[in-house]
């Protein structure tokens, strides 16, 4: 039996990865959260109830799963606590089942001023960032002078790190943004006295996990964002600050490869993206209003309205293949319901390779294969045999296309509603 799980989105992020977490970790003894900060917006609907997480493992609306976030997530403390009383004012004991890494990069008000002045700047350059600090706190890590959850509980040290931090920010503020510097002293007790509030969850997230490991039990690896927002292997510059692909697991958690028992790939019907960059099958006609109207398509973390286009085969099956998937997970099947017809792009003309970065993905022009649509409804299915013909056909030959199965359905946004095929933890 399979005993750790890893979630990974496969498109650029909005796959709908928190609901299966959240149905999966009914069967993990924890949750882990590898990369990513508080740009992560994950939904979750349970008994009609809508709850959204940014930094908390999906596992907490269970009652059995330990929640861990691992030394690769940056953490903004403020909103650390504010998600955690927000969760316990509806009574789901947080403090008790959460642990996280000292190691985990602080993200600070300086960090979040300094993002926001850079997507000033750019003008309709802007990548499309958050504004929440997460590009910043990472280029401090990779500066090596970063700050870290375990430096906010040691005063002396938290002093002795911050100086040098706040004095570089605001240089770069005030002499090339030409905004307003941040008060050292007031971003100094800030961090301390969040520290304190955090300091008893504080653990070893990687010895906690090869300890589980060990006693057989369970893991769960919750990603965020998707594969193709992966600072390395996405559309470069249009992309997150972290590895989104499964190599993030590994150096974002402390666990090894052969630690891994089986990957799980969350891929809409069709593809959405939020903020600027390249997206080859994007649509601007009946198709793609209809997929964000049906579709709901707006960022749970920002609230903006996601661009809608026919899934990109292409593009999925390399996915598929870095990540080393062994089965796929369809969301939002149903929104498709109803169309005359459904595209799939299987070939880019214009280049003859796979993009490197957003300059040769705007050169990608999608070669598409239509395939009949289908009339039957599919929300809130749960029976498989009821699947219409034509869905069934569509998602056929989407496991041809991108040489990887599909092991799972997403109906609807409640737990309940999907259609398992083969289940995660009971795959070999």
């Amino acid at each position: 039996m399979s005993r750790s799980v890893v979630i990974l989105g496969t498109q650029w992020g909005d796959e709908g990865k928190g609901k299966i977490v959240d149905l999966l970790a009914h069967d993990a003894d924890a949750v882990v959260r590898f990369q990513g900060g508080h740009n992560a917006g994950h939904t979750l609907v349970v008994d009609g109830k809508k709850t959204v997480l940014h930094l908390i493992p999906s596992g907490i609306l269970t009652q059995r799963a330990r929640c861990l976030i691992g030394n690769g997530v940056v953490v903004a403390p403020a909103a650390l606590i504010k998600e955690i009383d927000g969760l316990e004012q509806h009574d789901i004991e947080v403090r008790s089942r959460l642990g996280l890494s000292g190691a985990c990069p602080v993200i600070l008000s300086c960090h979040e001023a300094l993002d926001q002045a850079r997507e000033r700047a750019k003008g309709k350059k802007a990548i499309g960032t958050t504004g929440r600090g997460i590009g910043p706190v990472y280029e401090d890590k990779a500066s090596r002078h970063g700050i870290r959850l375990a430096d906010l509980t040691d005063p002396k040290r938290l002093a002795d790190k911050l100086g040098g931090v706040l004095d570089y920010h605001n240089f770069l503020l005030q002499h090339y943004y030409q905004a307003d510097p941040l008060d050292v002293a007031e971003v100094s007790d800030q961090a301390a006295m969040l520290g304190e509030q955090l300091k008893p969850m504080l653990c070893d997230v990687t010895a906690d996990l090869h300890a589980l490991r060990a006693q057989g039990k369970a893991l769960l690896f919750e990603g965020a964002q998707g594969s193709l927002l992966d600072i390395d292997h996405g559309t470069y510059p249009f992309v997150t600050s972290s590895n989104t692909t499964i190599g993030g697991v590994m150096t974002g958690a402390g666990v090894s490869p052969q630690d891994i028992d089986y990957v799980l790939g969350i891929t809409k019907a069709y593809t959405t993206r939020v903020g600027a960059g390249p997206f080859p099958t994007e649509l601007d006609d009946d198709y793609g209003h209809r997929m964000a109207e049906r579709g709901v398509e707006f960022g749970a973390t920002t609230g903006r309205p996601r661009r809608c286009g026919w899934i990109d085969a292409v593009a999925l099956r390399r996915m598929v293949k870095i990540n080393g998937i062994t089965g796929l997970c369809i969301t939002k099947l149903d929104v498709l319901d109803g169309f005359d017809q459904v595209k799939v792009c299987v070939d880019y003309d214009g280049i003859d390779h796979f993009p490197l970065g957003a300059e040769e993905w705007a050169d990608a022009r999608p070669v598409y294969e239509t395939i009949p649509g289908w009339q039957g409804n599919t929300r809130g299915m749960t029976d498989a045999d009821a699947l219409p013909a034509g869905a069934r056909a569509y998602l056929e030959r989407l496991e041809e296309l991108v040489e990887a199965p599909v092991h799972m359905l997403s109906t609807g946004p409640e737990r309940e509603a999907g259609v398992i095929f083969q289940h995660p933890y009971a795959s070999a």
